[in-house]
């Protein structure tokens, strides 16, 4: 079965001072690092990035390894982002993510996306019943006709999607820190404190 990852690049960002999925970390734009970690594991990849963020330079950015698409609905938001990625694919299954997550774990997005066969989604779920939409797998089709529902009724969040899904499965996070002990996979570079963390993680993976 054909998979496919959807990168939201999002936009400015005013505690970082610039476009997130540009923002160098050890050498490289943090978008890139989230593309080249789910490579092995997906068939196709598109980074959605907003009208304001540059487009040339993203594309340059990535080449061949992903193509790079535009916000085709009004008013940016997650589920416009989302929805124009899933427009823009082939897959059956697509695994949706942010640009600002450096150590996305492949075998946690692999399990996800091989237990989205016969579900609309499968969404990693805290025990405090907080779920994460933005780091799940989606039925393409069924994601496209409830974000379009969702858009219809003037709601642009990403769970205004999931209310018009059927066949959800929701996976505990306590299952999933079997693969990701540190569930580090959910950690989103947000602040300038962010990004030196990250930094500090990835130089120490590297000595």
């Amino acid at each position: 079965m054909k998979n496919a990852v959807v990168v939201l690049a999002g936009g400015f960002s005013k505690r970082l001072g610039q476009d997130k999925c540009l923002i160098n970390l050890v050498g490289k734009p943090l978008v890139l690092h989230v593309i080249d970690r789910v490579s092995t594991v997906t068939d196709e990849k598109v980074v959605v990035a907003g009208s304001n963020v540059p487009i040339e330079a993203l594309s340059n950015l990535f080449k061949s390894k992903a193509r790079v698409v535009v916000d085709k609905y009004e008013g940016q938001s997650p589920l416009v982002g989302a929805l124009t990625g899933f427009e823009s694919v082939d897959a059956e299954c697509s695994l949706l993510l942010p640009c600002d997550t450096p150590f996305v774990s492949v075998e946690i997005v692999a399990l996800l996306l091989d237990l989205c066969v016969n579900k609309s989604a499968v969404i990693p779920r805290w025990p405090n019943g907080y779920i994460e939409p933005l780091q799940a797998a989606y039925n393409t089709k069924s994601a496209i006709e409830a974000a379009k529902k969702a858009l219809n009724e003037g709601k642009r969040d990403l769970l205004s999607i999931i209310s018009h899904l059927r066949r959800v499965r929701y996976v505990s996070t306590l299952v999933l820190q079997q693969l990701d002990p540190k569930l580090l996979t959910f950690f989103n570079v947000n602040t300038p404190q962010d990004l030196k963390k990250a930094e500090s993680m990835l130089k120490k993976k590297f000595k």
